[in-house]
């Protein structure tokens, strides 16, 4: 038997690698302990960044009434038939194993065609192109849901290659929608005809909806599709998925977005390591905008299109005590819904060639022409430069500055003319004669009195900024000339430099009704209480009572039996009202502009308008009386159809 000595003595090779053992174990543990108990957030960070993600659901847009409640923009729901790529991968997968081994094949006969002499154990064929395969394999499976949705709907439609790779790699969770803004018809047919076990599913958002159409198309204006606001999202959270949310580009949409896009929802999703979808984790639900009721009354903006009809122009009309906007045309304009969900490159350029897009009320700027007289009138009568006892003159049809003769509209002239007949005749004469001893200072201030040297400040976008109250300084600064007494005979009729819109027009009338010098227009219909106290900003007419009464029957003479506006006469119905025809060069040709601005009932004003219909051929020949005034006409018809119990005083 063989014995064995054991010495048990201190091994010190044998401790060190315990210690080195037991220390690398207790660092380990500590290192978890500290990255699972103490400190796991940024750990847990980067899980949620890897296996998470969020998606953004933007919310309806609130409607837009007018003042009585009348739906003016809506939503309708918008239909799309799309699939998700999720629901596809078995699909991509069966689809992409038979191409590879179709390829297989293929390059293994290609190169046993080549070289017969060789089997393929000798020389192996070339492998495939498996990315480009892999991704014909996904093209092949979607555009085979597509012809499918094709034959149940007869629909044709394409789906650009570039559109779905884009969709793979940046939108993977989304729905990818096949075809977009379904019918009614092509909706039903397919919920019939899909089974429910199909990758092809009915997407349900929103569109806007116009019940009323091309009405008030500027004003309304349309909506664009964008990226909802990340803003509030941190670009180091999850990576963020978003449905297009929609946009104000112009008009009420554009000016009240803000108040009228609704509140996003969120989604978070468990991803697989693809990144497809496997869990909602969490969900909040998207809320709808506010609604915006405006003061436009649509029976008084129906009335003012239709009135236009297919002439360039527009007509505007507002409450005199609020300066609410009752109305607010534009000529030519469009179809709403054309715009919606998305504009056709057709449509735009059909909109386009008819030069529709512009609100000739706002964001264009015209020669006001003979309603400018009122402003002449004012500034003279003001100044004690027309003495109302002795202010006739004689107009014989013609009227010489300097070597230049300034013709008036009347061949034959007007004969003895006081205010009221020059007002009521639209007399140059008696305006040339009397703006010459008033002089372009005078004239000027009293334009800007009423605010006609800027913007209205309402509440829509893109207000144009081109608009001329000439003076001395503003002609040496602008032209590089000195002023001359042709340039003042010029603007006291309304011509010359002078560029205004119908918008300030219609603020200039009803402030001239309302015996004070300023209208803070609005398109927000007004409570009660904001109407308590309410204050437009301007003073008191600078008139006295016989000048203001001198005006004020000058005014109404235009629509009487002689006057130039008598087209507008109403039996029972004062109005007081200007007519105007100006020069206007547009469209690289001479064409003229109708206008007529006027508030009624004229002893007791409620309503202000103001009509401008523009010339687009040199062989138009528009007037102020024949040709704006009508349009006035019918608006004044509708607001005594619509309103009686506010004329009951006046008539």
């Amino acid at each position: 038997m063989r014995t064995f000595d054991f010495h048990k003595g201190f091994n010190f090779r044998l401790a060190l690698l315990v210690g080195l053992v037991a220390g690398a174990s207790l660092t380990l543990i500590m290192g978890l302990v500290w990255r699972q108990l103490i400190a796991p957030q940024p750990y847990e960070a980067i899980e949620r960044r890897q296996t998470e993600r969020r998606i953004i659901l933007p919310g309806p847009r609130g409607a837009i009434y007018d003042r009585h409640g009348r739906l003016l923009v809506g939503n309708r729901p918008h239909y799309s038939a799309a699939v998700y790529l999720d629901d596809l991968r078995p699909d991509f997968r069966k689809t992409y194993s038979k191409m590879i081994r179709a390829e297989r094949k293929r390059l293994a006969f290609e190169q046993q065609s080549r070289n017969p002499k060789f089997s393929d154990t000798e020389t192996p064929p070339p492998a495939p192109d498996y990315h480009a395969i892999q991704w014909e394999a996904r093209l092949h499976v979607i555009q085979k849901q597509l012809d499918h949705i094709q034959a149940i709907t007869g629909l044709k439609k394409e789906l650009s290659r570039k559109k779905i790779i884009r969709h793979y790699n940046e939108q993977r969770l989304l729905p990818l929608r096949l075809v977009e803004d379904l019918s009614p018809q092509h909706y039903a047919q397919l919920i019939d005809q899909i089974p429910v076990s199909s990758p092809i599913k009915i997407h349900t958002s929103t569109a806007r909806y116009y019940p009323y159409q091309r009405a008030a198309a500027h004003t309304l204006g349309y909506v664009q599709e964008i990226d909802p606001d990340r803003s509030k999202f941190e670009a180091s959270e999850l990576k963020t998925f978003t449905f297009k949310a929609k946009q104000g580009k112009t008009g009420l949409e554009h000016a009240f977005n803000a108040s009228l896009s609704g509140t996003a929802g969120t989604e978070i999703w468990r991803v697989d390591p693809l990144g497809f979808q496997d869990t909602r984790l969490q969900q909040s639900i998207p809320q709808q905008g506010s609604d915006l009721i405006t003061s436009l009354d649509i029976d008084l903006q129906l009335a003012a299109e239709t009135a236009l009809g297919s002439r360039a122009g527009a007509a505007v009309a507002v409450d005199i005590h609020s300066g609410e906007i009752l109305a607010l045309a534009s000529k030519p304009d469009y179809d709403l819904n054309e715009l919606s969900p998305y504009i056709p490159q057709s449509t735009f350029n059909a909109i386009n060639e008819q030069g529709a897009w512009l609100n000739r009320a706002v964001q264009l700027a015209y020669p006001p022409g003979s309603t400018f007289k009122l402003i002449t009138s004012i500034a003279g009568l003001a100044s004690g430069l027309i003495d109302l006892d002795n202010c006739a003159v004689n107009c014989t049809g013609s009227y010489r500055v300097g070597n230049r003769k300034f013709h008036c509209h009347a061949r034959h002239g007007h004969g003895v003319t006081d205010l009221a007949k020059a007002i009521e005749t639209s007399c140059n004469v008696f305006y040339y004669e009397h703006g010459l001893k008033i002089g372009i200072d005078r004239i000027s201030q009293t334009a800007k009195l009423f605010g006609l040297h800027q913007p209205t400040g309402i509440e829509l976008p893109y207000e144009t900024q081109r608009i001329v109250v000439p003076s001395k300084e503003w002609k040496r600064a602008q032209i590089g000339a000195g002023w001359v007494p042709g340039d003042t005979a010029n603007t006291a009729i309304g011509q010359g430099y002078l560029l205004v819109t119908p918008l300030q027009m219609a603020a200039c009338i009803a402030s001239i009704a309302r015996g004070e010098t300023r209208t803070q227009l609005s398109l927000q219909a007004m409570s009660p209480d904001r109407l308590k106290g309410l204050q437009h900003g301007g003073r008191a007419l600078p008139l006295n009572a016989q000048q203001k009464a001198q005006l004020w029957a000058g005014m109404q003479r235009v629509v009487g039996p002689d006057g130039t506006g008598r087209i507008v006469h109403i039996k029972d119905f004062p109005i007081a009202g200007k007519t105007g025809t100006a020069d206007f060069r547009a469209h690289g040709q001479e064409v003229n502009l109708a206008w007529f601005i006027g508030f009624a009932p004229a002893n007791n004003p409620q309503i202000a308008v103001a009509v401008m219909v523009e010339g687009t051929l040199a062989s138009h020949s528009y007037h102020g009386g024949s040709t704006a005034g009508p349009i006035a006409k019918d608006i004044f018809l509708e607001y005594i159809e619509k309103y009686p119990e506010r004329l009951q005083s006046s008539l």
